[in-house]
């Protein structure tokens, strides 16, 4: 069992904070969690720095580390994670990862002997500004949904809606890292290439099936040299943690270009991910079996390990909430969309990074995986737009009257995600928030 998987002291789940927010159940910052990020106080010219969520503050972890809170590994890991991204402190590893999350635990409890000094090194969340977490060298975006893959395979292929590769292999392709956003992203509705129905030849237009895409990031700490596979039991020992992460896609652009290569104008023009990364330490509790139907094929010996079997799935709750301008100007707050929950991924996290590697790929600090979108087998856990409208053919009704089968101008997509578990703690990603702006001219 990897140390990421093993609950220590961190994770009790009667541990409390002097920081009085971190104790409200529902928060999604508790002492337990201990999300990593980038951020800067807001409408100021100062650097930005890595900084841990706790409760509705932000421990400036630059601050922390000049007033020698820290000491030995957890020190080296602070100074790391005090620059402008968290690369440094991904390349470190688990052990690093591990001495640093229990020195923030001990010096955030209640009673801890340096609150007073850690008090000031807190920035409330409500005047911090965020930047991506860390330099994302290169994001590849997975496809391993079955029940997604199935949805959207039936709009097409009715009578055989998964392609064949699907339960053999984690599907993926090379995805854009220049745009990715932080929560709060605002972008330009794309144009492309359309075919319109019943047409022969395409024309130049804006999208008019602009969908969302709910899924969860994955990232990346130490690298592998390159023709050197991760193999599947060491491939958590690779990933830092995970954070929330919308793909947006433009459905009819994709339509016309996707042959033969894939996505490429459809899926570049903008991905966005929440500001905070959840360590995968801080998800050990919500870990479960992972599992594959016994009449599907089951894993070629690269991709299966008992380690995998036994705990290589998590249960994390996801949803999708849609804030329309309308929405937005009466105060009425956000219509959740869609639910789900990543127990249901039909591929794991260790079994992504293995198949990444397995031809010789070399993954470096920082890189980003998205695990695709994650629709659960039921219809509200259709995790896109284009499921619930299957295809655009049906109209979603919203609390205030307004319809939607894609997105319009305006449209603000709200991400959340948490884990909860009798016994522990409850832990949040906090929000994934985009704007969609209209084309330009």
């Amino acid at each position: 069992m990897s140390e990421s998987a093993t609950i220590n002291e961190t994770h009790a789940a009667d541990l409390k904070s002097w920081v009085e927010s971190a104790n409200d159940g529902a928060c999604d910052f508790p002492i337990q969690n201990l999300p990593f990020g980038v951020f800067r106080r807001r409408g100021g010219a100062e650097p930005f720095r890595g900084g841990v969520a706790i409760g509705d503050q932000v421990l400036d972890l630059g601050a922390a580390h000049a007033a020698g809170l820290f000491s030995g590994e957890a020190a080296t890991a602070a100074a790391q994670a005090a620059s402008d991204s968290l690369n440094g402190l991904l390349a470190m590893g688990p052990r690093a990862w591990s001495a640093l999350r229990l020195a923030l635990s001990r010096m955030l409890r209640a009673g801890a002997q340096d609150s007073a000094r850690a008090t000031h090194c807190l920035v409330p969340q409500s005047d911090a500004e965020h930047a991506v977490p860390a330099r994302v060298g290169d994001y590849t975006d997975m496809y391993t949904s079955v029940h997604h893959a199935t949805n959207i395979g039936r709009l097409f292929r009715p009578d055989n809606p998964l392609m064949p590769n699907f339960k053999w292999l984690p599907v993926g392709y090379h995805g854009r890292a220049s745009s990715i956003g932080v929560s709060g992203q605002r972008f330009r509705r794309p144009r492309g290439q359309v075919l319109p129905a019943g047409a022969s030849e395409p024309v130049f237009t804006d999208c008019k099936r602009l969908d969302y895409e709910l899924e969860l990031g994955i990232w990346i700490g130490p690298g592998n040299r390159l023709g050197e596979p991760v193999p599947i039991g060491a491939a958590e020992s690779h990933i830092f943690g995970l954070c929330l992460l919308n793909d947006w896609s433009a459905r009819d652009i994709q339509a016309w270009e996707y042959q033969p290569l894939g996505p490429f104008l459809a899926k570049s023009f903008a991905t966005t991910i929440s500001a905070w990364i959840v360590t995968l330490e801080a998800l050990a509790p919500y870990r479960c079996q992972w599992t594959r139907p016994a009449d599907d094929p089951q894993p070629l010996p690269y991709l299966e390990a008992a380690s995998n079997r036994e705990r290589g799935a998590l249960d994390i709750t996801i949803e999708a909430w849609l804030e329309t301008a309308k929405m937005r100007a009466a105060g009425s707050g956000a219509a959740r969309l869609s639910h789900s929950s990543f127990r249901h991924s039909y591929w794991s996290i260790a079994q992504m990074v293995a198949h990444h590697t397995v031809a010789g790929c070399n993954l470096q600090a920082g890189d980003l995986i998205g695990t695709g979108t994650q629709s659960g087998p039921t219809s509200d856990e259709a995790a896109a737009l284009i499921e619930l409208t299957m295809g655009g053919k049906k109209q979603l009704m919203l609390p205030d009257g307004e319809t939607r089968t894609f997105l319009e101008d305006g449209d603000a997509v709200i991400l959340r995600g948490w884990c909860e578990k009798a016994g522990f703690a409850r832990v949040g990603f906090g929000e994934c928030r985009g704007l969609v702006l209209p084309a330009s001219a």
